[in-house]
Protein backbone atom coordinates (compact mmCIF):
# COMPACT_ATOMS: atom_id res chain seq x y z
CA UNK A 1 0.00 0.00 0.00
CA UNK A 2 1.29 3.18 -1.12
CA UNK A 3 1.48 6.70 1.18
CA UNK A 4 -1.12 9.08 0.55
CA UNK A 5 1.84 11.74 0.46
CA UNK A 6 3.48 12.32 -3.17
CA UNK A 7 7.11 13.42 -3.57
CA UNK A 8 8.84 14.83 -6.56
CA UNK A 9 10.84 12.25 -7.66
CA UNK A 10 13.20 11.66 -10.51
CA UNK A 11 12.20 8.28 -12.17
CA UNK A 12 15.77 6.44 -11.55
CA UNK A 13 15.79 7.45 -7.54
CA UNK A 14 12.13 6.42 -7.40
CA UNK A 15 12.78 3.27 -8.86
CA UNK A 16 15.91 2.59 -6.82
CA UNK A 17 14.16 3.80 -2.80
CA UNK A 18 11.01 1.84 -4.60
CA UNK A 19 13.34 -1.48 -4.34
CA UNK A 20 14.63 -0.55 -1.27
CA UNK A 21 11.54 -0.26 0.23
CA UNK A 22 10.19 -4.00 -1.22
CA UNK A 23 13.54 -5.66 0.69
CA UNK A 24 16.38 -4.95 -1.88
CA UNK A 25 19.25 -5.18 0.11
CA UNK A 26 21.74 -6.31 -1.63
CA UNK A 27 22.83 -3.90 -5.25
CA UNK A 28 25.18 -4.78 -7.67
CA UNK A 29 25.45 -2.29 -10.70
CA UNK A 30 28.06 -0.30 -13.32
CA UNK A 31 27.89 3.24 -14.89
CA UNK A 32 26.00 3.49 -18.02
CA UNK A 33 23.92 6.17 -19.73
CA UNK A 34 20.76 6.71 -18.72
CA UNK A 35 20.44 4.48 -15.44
CA UNK A 36 23.04 6.56 -13.59
CA UNK A 37 21.74 7.73 -10.89
CA UNK A 38 20.31 3.70 -9.57
CA UNK A 39 23.50 2.80 -9.16
CA UNK A 40 24.56 6.81 -7.66
CA UNK A 41 21.57 6.34 -5.59
CA UNK A 42 21.90 3.04 -4.12
CA UNK A 43 25.42 4.23 -3.35
CA UNK A 44 24.33 6.42 -1.05
CA UNK A 45 20.93 5.20 0.44
CA UNK A 46 21.17 1.66 0.60
CA UNK A 47 24.36 1.25 3.15
CA UNK A 48 22.35 3.38 5.55
CA UNK A 49 19.32 0.89 5.36
CA UNK A 50 20.99 -1.96 6.10
CA UNK A 51 21.91 -3.14 2.83
CA UNK A 52 24.91 -3.80 0.31
CA UNK A 53 25.72 -2.03 -2.69
CA UNK A 54 29.02 -3.07 -4.39
CA UNK A 55 30.07 -1.22 -7.88
CA UNK A 56 31.10 -4.11 -10.28
CA UNK A 57 33.88 -4.51 -13.18
CA UNK A 58 31.58 -5.13 -15.50
CA UNK A 59 27.65 -5.97 -16.32
CA UNK A 60 29.09 -9.26 -16.67
CA UNK A 61 30.41 -9.72 -13.11
CA UNK A 62 26.98 -7.54 -11.38
CA UNK A 63 25.11 -10.37 -12.95
CA UNK A 64 27.19 -13.05 -11.34
CA UNK A 65 27.16 -11.45 -7.94
CA UNK A 66 23.00 -11.08 -8.09
CA UNK A 67 23.68 -15.15 -8.82
CA UNK A 68 25.46 -15.55 -5.67
CA UNK A 69 23.51 -13.09 -3.41
CA UNK A 70 19.93 -14.70 -4.75
CA UNK A 71 21.23 -18.09 -3.98
CA UNK A 72 22.13 -17.38 -0.43
CA UNK A 73 18.72 -16.11 0.00
CA UNK A 74 19.15 -12.21 -0.61
CA UNK A 75 16.71 -9.27 -2.26
CA UNK A 76 18.63 -8.77 -4.98
CA UNK A 77 18.48 -5.34 -7.82
CA UNK A 78 20.62 -4.82 -10.62
CA UNK A 79 19.82 -2.30 -13.23
CA UNK A 80 21.71 -1.68 -16.79
CA UNK A 81 21.18 -0.27 -19.77
CA UNK A 82 20.74 -1.83 -23.93
CA UNK A 83 24.63 -2.61 -24.05
CA UNK A 84 25.02 -3.59 -20.64
CA UNK A 85 21.87 -5.90 -20.32
CA UNK A 86 23.19 -7.69 -23.69
CA UNK A 87 26.41 -8.38 -21.73
CA UNK A 88 24.27 -9.85 -18.92
CA UNK A 89 22.27 -12.31 -20.50
CA UNK A 90 23.99 -15.48 -20.01
CA UNK A 91 23.69 -14.79 -16.72
CA UNK A 92 20.03 -14.60 -16.61
CA UNK A 93 19.90 -17.78 -18.08
CA UNK A 94 21.95 -19.16 -15.54
CA UNK A 95 19.33 -17.56 -12.69
CA UNK A 96 16.53 -18.94 -14.39
CA UNK A 97 17.69 -22.41 -14.30
CA UNK A 98 19.52 -22.06 -11.22
CA UNK A 99 16.06 -20.87 -9.91
CA UNK A 100 17.26 -17.62 -8.21
CA UNK A 101 15.06 -14.95 -7.62
CA UNK A 102 15.87 -11.38 -8.88
CA UNK A 103 14.98 -8.04 -9.84
CA UNK A 104 16.50 -6.52 -13.54
CA UNK A 105 15.44 -2.81 -14.39
CA UNK A 106 16.70 -1.90 -17.53
CA UNK A 107 16.48 2.02 -18.48
CA UNK A 108 16.74 1.58 -22.18
CA UNK A 109 18.38 3.51 -25.07
CA UNK A 110 18.83 3.81 -28.44
CA UNK A 111 21.22 0.87 -30.39
CA UNK A 112 22.23 -1.25 -32.31
CA UNK A 113 25.39 -1.26 -30.73
CA UNK A 114 26.26 1.98 -28.45
CA UNK A 115 24.39 3.63 -30.19
CA UNK A 116 22.98 6.84 -28.43
CA UNK A 117 21.44 7.88 -25.05
CA UNK A 118 18.14 8.88 -26.04
CA UNK A 119 15.12 6.89 -24.98
CA UNK A 120 14.20 3.62 -27.40
CA UNK A 121 12.26 0.33 -27.57
CA UNK A 122 14.38 -1.59 -29.34
CA UNK A 123 15.37 -4.00 -26.89
CA UNK A 124 12.02 -5.64 -26.75
CA UNK A 125 13.13 -8.64 -28.48
CA UNK A 126 16.19 -8.72 -25.98
CA UNK A 127 13.68 -8.43 -23.51
CA UNK A 128 11.05 -10.82 -24.33
CA UNK A 129 12.95 -13.30 -26.10
CA UNK A 130 16.06 -13.46 -23.77
CA UNK A 131 20.10 -13.72 -25.86
CA UNK A 132 20.81 -16.35 -23.31
CA UNK A 133 20.62 -19.72 -24.02
CA UNK A 134 17.92 -22.46 -23.54
CA UNK A 135 14.33 -23.13 -22.49
CA UNK A 136 13.97 -20.37 -20.36
CA UNK A 137 10.90 -16.89 -20.21
CA UNK A 138 11.61 -14.36 -17.90
CA UNK A 139 8.18 -12.04 -17.08
CA UNK A 140 8.91 -8.39 -18.36
CA UNK A 141 6.83 -5.27 -17.25
CA UNK A 142 7.25 -2.22 -19.00
CA UNK A 143 5.80 0.93 -17.01
CA UNK A 144 4.56 3.93 -18.40
CA UNK A 145 4.84 6.53 -15.57
CA UNK A 146 7.30 6.99 -12.52
CA UNK A 147 4.56 5.85 -10.10
CA UNK A 148 4.00 2.82 -12.04
CA UNK A 149 7.55 1.84 -12.37
CA UNK A 150 8.12 2.58 -8.22
CA UNK A 151 5.40 0.36 -7.97
CA UNK A 152 6.21 -2.47 -10.22
CA UNK A 153 9.57 -2.66 -8.90
CA UNK A 154 8.33 -3.03 -5.26
CA UNK A 155 6.21 -5.71 -6.31
CA UNK A 156 8.15 -7.47 -8.33
CA UNK A 157 10.69 -7.75 -5.27
CA UNK A 158 8.29 -10.80 -3.80
CA UNK A 159 7.30 -11.92 -7.39
CA UNK A 160 10.66 -12.86 -8.36
CA UNK A 161 10.73 -14.96 -4.81
CA UNK A 162 7.35 -16.40 -5.68
CA UNK A 163 8.56 -17.71 -8.94
CA UNK A 164 12.28 -18.42 -8.09
CA UNK A 165 12.77 -16.22 -11.37
CA UNK A 166 14.31 -13.41 -12.24
CA UNK A 167 11.68 -10.29 -13.34
CA UNK A 168 12.22 -7.92 -16.09
CA UNK A 169 11.19 -4.27 -15.64
CA UNK A 170 11.37 -2.69 -18.68
CA UNK A 171 11.72 1.33 -19.17
CA UNK A 172 13.67 3.94 -21.21
CA UNK A 173 16.14 7.42 -20.87
CA UNK A 174 12.48 9.42 -20.83
CA UNK A 175 11.00 7.72 -17.93
CA UNK A 176 14.01 6.98 -16.04
CA UNK A 177 15.38 11.08 -16.39
CA UNK A 178 12.02 12.62 -16.00
CA UNK A 179 10.47 14.17 -12.59
CA UNK A 180 6.91 12.85 -11.50
CA UNK A 181 4.78 12.73 -7.78
CA UNK A 182 5.44 9.63 -6.36
CA UNK A 183 3.67 7.86 -3.64
CA UNK A 184 6.09 5.42 -2.23
CA UNK A 185 4.59 2.31 -0.92
CA UNK A 186 5.08 1.19 3.26
CA UNK A 187 8.64 -1.02 3.68
CA UNK A 188 8.65 -4.35 3.56
CA UNK A 189 9.42 -6.43 7.08
CA UNK A 190 12.96 -7.56 6.24
CA UNK A 191 14.10 -11.18 6.82
CA UNK A 192 16.43 -12.04 9.19
CA UNK A 193 19.45 -14.33 8.32
CA UNK A 194 18.37 -16.88 10.99
CA UNK A 195 15.22 -17.00 9.32
CA UNK A 196 16.08 -17.39 5.33
CA UNK A 197 15.63 -21.34 5.70
CA UNK A 198 11.95 -20.84 6.75
CA UNK A 199 10.83 -18.27 4.44
CA UNK A 200 13.42 -19.66 1.31
CA UNK A 201 14.69 -23.46 2.15
CA UNK A 202 15.75 -23.51 -1.31
CA UNK A 203 18.45 -21.24 -0.54
CA UNK A 204 22.09 -21.60 0.67
CA UNK A 205 22.60 -21.03 4.34
CA UNK A 206 25.55 -23.22 5.08
CA UNK A 207 25.09 -26.15 8.17
CA UNK A 208 23.11 -25.71 11.03
CA UNK A 209 23.44 -27.22 14.48
CA UNK A 210 20.03 -29.52 14.13
CA UNK A 211 20.16 -30.10 10.43
CA UNK A 212 23.08 -31.21 8.32
CA UNK A 213 21.76 -31.36 5.30
CA UNK A 214 23.08 -29.05 2.76
CA UNK A 215 20.96 -27.09 -0.19
CA UNK A 216 22.86 -26.76 -3.52
CA UNK A 217 22.06 -24.50 -6.20
CA UNK A 218 22.90 -26.24 -9.89
CA UNK A 219 22.62 -24.65 -13.37
CA UNK A 220 24.63 -28.23 -14.92
CA UNK A 221 22.48 -31.65 -15.13
CA UNK A 222 24.20 -33.30 -17.41
CA UNK A 223 21.60 -36.47 -17.46
CA UNK A 224 19.19 -35.93 -20.36
CA UNK A 225 16.71 -37.31 -18.67
CA UNK A 226 17.00 -35.01 -15.55
CA UNK A 227 17.50 -31.99 -17.46
CA UNK A 228 14.29 -32.68 -19.43
CA UNK A 229 12.58 -32.94 -15.79
CA UNK A 230 13.82 -30.14 -14.72
CA UNK A 231 12.75 -27.51 -17.88
CA UNK A 232 9.41 -29.30 -17.85
CA UNK A 233 8.90 -27.96 -13.83
CA UNK A 234 10.17 -24.53 -14.95
CA UNK A 235 7.43 -24.39 -18.01
CA UNK A 236 5.09 -25.37 -15.83
CA UNK A 237 5.84 -22.40 -13.54
CA UNK A 238 5.78 -20.31 -16.29
CA UNK A 239 2.43 -21.39 -17.56
CA UNK A 240 1.10 -20.61 -13.80
CA UNK A 241 2.74 -17.10 -14.98
CA UNK A 242 1.26 -16.39 -17.65
CA UNK A 243 -2.07 -17.04 -16.32
CA UNK A 244 -1.48 -14.39 -13.09
CA UNK A 245 1.02 -11.90 -14.38
CA UNK A 246 -1.12 -10.42 -18.01
CA UNK A 247 -1.57 -7.40 -17.04
CA UNK A 248 -3.24 -4.40 -19.65
CA UNK A 249 -4.84 -0.77 -20.25
CA UNK A 250 -7.47 -0.54 -22.51
CA UNK A 251 -8.50 3.22 -23.96
CA UNK A 252 -11.89 2.28 -25.86
CA UNK A 253 -11.23 -0.16 -27.88
CA UNK A 254 -15.13 -1.74 -28.32
CA UNK A 255 -16.07 0.92 -31.17
CA UNK A 256 -13.06 2.01 -32.08
CA UNK A 257 -12.26 2.85 -36.15
CA UNK A 258 -8.55 2.25 -35.34
CA UNK A 259 -6.44 0.76 -32.71
CA UNK A 260 -2.85 2.03 -31.55
CA UNK A 261 -0.85 -0.69 -29.40
CA UNK A 262 2.19 1.00 -27.90
CA UNK A 263 3.75 0.63 -24.29
CA UNK A 264 6.04 2.86 -21.89
CA UNK A 265 6.87 6.18 -22.96
CA UNK A 266 4.95 5.68 -26.87
CA UNK A 267 1.53 4.67 -24.82
CA UNK A 268 1.86 8.24 -22.85
CA UNK A 269 1.88 10.21 -26.55
CA UNK A 270 -0.72 8.35 -28.04
CA UNK A 271 -3.27 8.60 -25.23
CA UNK A 272 -2.55 12.53 -26.03
CA UNK A 273 -3.52 11.47 -29.98
CA UNK A 274 -6.17 9.28 -29.09
CA UNK A 275 -7.56 13.04 -28.24
CA UNK A 276 -6.52 14.91 -31.13
CA UNK A 277 -7.70 12.31 -33.39
CA UNK A 278 -11.43 12.53 -31.42
CA UNK A 279 -11.65 16.38 -32.82
CA UNK A 280 -11.35 15.04 -36.25
CA UNK A 281 -13.95 12.32 -35.65
CA UNK A 282 -11.81 9.83 -35.99
CA UNK A 283 -12.31 6.74 -32.44
CA UNK A 284 -9.37 5.72 -31.74
CA UNK A 285 -8.25 3.31 -29.05
CA UNK A 286 -5.27 1.91 -27.59
CA UNK A 287 -4.45 -1.13 -25.78
CA UNK A 288 -1.13 -0.64 -23.77
CA UNK A 289 0.48 -3.77 -22.61
CA UNK A 290 1.82 -3.52 -19.18
CA UNK A 291 3.50 -7.06 -18.99
CA UNK A 292 5.51 -7.95 -22.38
CA UNK A 293 5.65 -10.92 -21.29
CA UNK A 294 3.04 -12.33 -20.67
CA UNK A 295 1.96 -10.02 -23.70
CA UNK A 296 -1.82 -9.79 -23.18
CA UNK A 297 -2.74 -11.46 -26.78
CA UNK A 298 -6.82 -12.24 -25.15
CA UNK A 299 -7.08 -8.47 -25.40
CA UNK A 300 -7.64 -8.29 -29.12
CA UNK A 301 -10.55 -10.74 -28.97
CA UNK A 302 -12.55 -7.46 -27.85
CA UNK A 303 -11.76 -5.67 -30.47
CA UNK A 304 -15.21 -5.75 -32.75
CA UNK A 305 -15.63 -5.10 -36.31
CA UNK A 306 -16.36 -1.64 -36.23
CA UNK A 307 -12.02 -1.62 -36.32
CA UNK A 308 -10.83 -1.18 -39.73
CA UNK A 309 -6.91 -0.98 -38.65
CA UNK A 310 -4.77 -1.88 -35.87
CA UNK A 311 -1.44 0.06 -35.59
CA UNK A 312 1.56 -0.78 -33.30
CA UNK A 313 3.52 2.59 -32.15
CA UNK A 314 7.09 2.20 -31.35
CA UNK A 315 10.26 3.46 -30.68
CA UNK A 316 11.82 0.64 -33.03
CA UNK A 317 11.68 -0.53 -36.38
CA UNK A 318 9.09 -2.73 -35.43
CA UNK A 319 9.29 -5.52 -32.94
CA UNK A 320 6.24 -5.60 -31.15
CA UNK A 321 4.52 -5.64 -34.18
CA UNK A 322 4.72 -9.97 -33.86
CA UNK A 323 3.35 -9.95 -31.41
CA UNK A 324 0.05 -7.57 -32.10
CA UNK A 325 0.18 -9.96 -35.60
CA UNK A 326 -0.29 -12.87 -32.82
CA UNK A 327 -3.15 -10.89 -31.04
CA UNK A 328 -5.23 -9.85 -34.23
CA UNK A 329 -5.25 -13.17 -35.76
CA UNK A 330 -5.42 -12.09 -39.13
CA UNK A 331 -9.08 -10.43 -38.36
CA UNK A 332 -7.64 -6.99 -39.65
CA UNK A 333 -5.11 -4.90 -41.00
CA UNK A 334 -1.74 -4.63 -38.48
CA UNK A 335 0.50 -1.41 -39.52
CA UNK A 336 3.74 -0.22 -38.20
CA UNK A 337 3.49 3.86 -36.91
CA UNK A 338 7.52 4.06 -35.79
CA UNK A 339 10.66 6.15 -35.25
CA UNK A 340 13.71 4.84 -34.18
CA UNK A 341 17.22 6.45 -33.30
CA UNK A 342 16.41 7.78 -30.59
CA UNK A 343 13.91 10.37 -32.44
CA UNK A 344 10.72 10.80 -30.18
CA UNK A 345 7.53 11.42 -32.76
CA UNK A 346 4.79 14.33 -31.26
CA UNK A 347 1.09 13.53 -30.60
CA UNK A 348 0.41 15.31 -33.57
CA UNK A 349 2.76 13.46 -35.81
CA UNK A 350 1.21 10.34 -34.53
CA UNK A 351 -2.26 11.61 -35.16
CA UNK A 352 -1.36 12.83 -38.84
CA UNK A 353 0.37 9.53 -39.59
CA UNK A 354 -2.49 7.35 -38.04
CA UNK A 355 -5.01 9.44 -40.21
CA UNK A 356 -2.85 8.78 -43.24
CA UNK A 357 -3.18 5.12 -42.53
CA UNK A 358 -6.78 5.20 -42.04
CA UNK A 359 -6.95 7.38 -45.23
CA UNK A 360 -5.03 4.56 -47.33
CA UNK A 361 -6.43 1.49 -45.92
CA UNK A 362 -9.92 3.33 -47.14
CA UNK A 363 -11.16 3.70 -43.30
Amino acid sequence: MSNTKKVLMKGNEAFAEAAILGGCRYYFGYPITPQNEIPEYMSRVLPKRGGHFIQAESEISAINMAYGAGAAGGRVFITSSSPGIALMQEGMSFLCSAEVPCVILTVSRCGPGIGGIQPGQADYFQATRGGGNGDYKIPVFAPSTVQEGADLVYESMALADKYQNPILIFTDGLLGQMMEPVALPEPVVDIKSTDIREHKPWALTGYWDDDKKRNTVISLRLQPERLEEHIHKLFARYEQAEKELTRVETVGIEDADVVLVAFGTMARIVKEAIDMLAAQGIKAGLIRPISLWPFPYATFDKLTDKTKVVISAELSMGQMIQDVKLGVKDRFPVKLLNRTGGMIPTSLEITERTAAILKEIGG
